[in-house]
């Protein structure tokens, strides 16, 4: 490490050795080197930390630097090339010598680059192979730099392990021309391979963690059941957040007897795969109680009770509509969720009021139904508070805004979401949101109303 501090010292006009000007206590030496390897690792992003790596690299020795990773079936070409890439010897020389020298960094002169008969250099393909001038004859051994004088040596190169805990992620490649690399030289670009690799390691690692939690997500996000054919539906789900696939809202459709169907939203209090994971609980237990075509209240009364019993089950909040399309009527029952809304064929939308019971897990109860005509012309939506609450806002402005919403005349119920989600700015929503639009299904010939 010492020697590495030195070797900084020697290097005027660099920060580095600015920094430890002056500065002869190890603490202050140590600090200064951190700071010079600061650059390295800066993000979560493999290409960028080989650009950082090879930039600085490049920088500290004054010649050129890339990076040759390893992949599941051999070495990629170059990549990240920082400095003049002239420089480089082959790829394909460096990434077998690095192979067979995994553990410390070495330092040899390269091969010169191999020339034609007219004693041009071959030109260098961007994956770092040498390319013979077009019109040569000369065969794929000259490319590989097995041939030409061999008393014509190259330039210097140190190949560093690009390794952490045991595994290999390729080599790092230095070459500069005029003097060879010396011992503290190699033990920096040692420390700033190391560095990379990790932080390289960690961002493999994180995309693969990224990669189990979308699978798990996507496992969760079960789509709905298929309502009677006598119901047209339409949902919409928009998770909260960037990364995240789904949370703890959700709706379902349950079939029942007599052509009826059951609508449900429900919404779990928190974010992200937990709620998700108790979401999941409450979908399974709503499919198990609502097969008994009970009515929608007495549905609440029985999720309540299981969830109260399961102490590591979050709160919900739940709202069911069961519609009836051959009386034309829908029968509504909450627990501490937001009422629905009507939208008439004109565009007018409206709240339909709503008894307020205890949300789902309480153990409370207290749950009573309200039954409403829905008209052929109609559409029923239900969504969750994510749709129109807003952070410092009273939840009774945001249902306000909902109902002076005037949707197109005669929109389809993808055109309805469409709508209410751009006219109340679903998308940068704070919680999760889930839509769920219903309307009697019309037959050819069938009048509405």
């Amino acid at each position: 490490m010492f020697g590495v501090v030195q070797w900084i010292r020697s290097r005027p006009g660099t920060a580095a050795a600015a920094a430890l000007r002056g500065r002869g206590s190890p603490a202050a030496s140590l600090g200064a080197l951190r700071a010079a390897m600061a650059g390295v690792g800066t993000t979560l992003d493999e290409a960028t930390t080989w650009a950082e790596l090879t930039r600085t690299a490049a920088a500290r020795t004054g010649g050129a630097a890339a990076v040759v990773r390893r992949t599941d079936r051999a070495s990629s070409g170059y990549e990240a090339i920082a400095g003049n890439a002239e420089l480089l010897p082959d790829a394909r020389w460096a990434a077998v010598r690095a192979v067979r020298s995994r553990a410390e960094p070495v330092v040899r002169r390269a091969p010169d680059r191999p020339r034609d008969p007219g004693g041009r250099p071959f030109r260098r393909s961007p994956s770092g192979r040498p390319e013979p001038p077009p019109g040569t004859g000369r065969d794929r051994r000259a490319a590989d730099g097995r041939t030409g004088d061999p008393t014509t040596r190259g330039p210097f190169v140190c190949r560093v392990p690009l390794a952490v805990d045991g595994h290999s992620l390729g080599v790092l490649v230095c070459a500069r021309r005029g003097r060879p690399f010396g011992r503290a030289e190699t033990e920096l670009l040692a420390l700033l391979a190391e560095e990379a690799a990790r932080h390289v390691r960690h961002a493999r690692e994180y995309e693969r963690l990224g990669r189990v939690v979308g699978d798990l997500q996507r496992a969760l996000r079960a789509e709905p059941g298929r309502p009677h054919p006598n119901l047209d539906v339409a949902v919409r789900y928009l998770p909260a957040g960037h990364s995240a696939l789904v949370g703890g809202d959700w709706c379902e459709t349950v079939r029942l007897h007599f052509g009826r169907t059951l609508l449900v939203v429900g919404d779990v209090m928190g974010h992200g795969v937990e709620a998700a994971v108790d979401m999941t609980a409450y979908r399974t237990s709503l499919r198990s109680v609502a097969a008994a075509d009970l009515p929608p209240h007495r549905v609440l009364r029985q999720l309540d009770d299981l969830a109260a019993t399961e102490a590591e089950r979050r709160p919900a909040t739940c709202l069911l509509a069961r519609v009836d399309p051959v009386r034309r009527k829908v029968t509504l029952a909450g627990a501490g969720h937001l009422p629905p809304a009507v939208i008439s064929r004109q565009g007018e939308a409206a709240l339909l009021p709503l008894p307020v019971g205890p949300p789902l897990g309480t153990g409370l109860g207290g749950y009573e139904p309200a039954t409403y005509d829905l008209g052929g012309d109609q559409t029923l939506l239900l969504f969750t508070d994510g749709l129109v609450e807003r952070r410092g806002e009273d939840i009774d402005v945001g249902l306000a805004r909902l109902a002076g919403i005037r949707f197109p005349g005669a929109a389809d119920l993808e055109e309805i979401l469409d709508t209410v989600l751009a006219r109340l700015d679903a998308r940068h929503a704070e919680d999760d949101v889930a839509v769920l639009a219903a309307r009697l299904h019309q037959r050819p010939g069938d009048g509405r109303g």
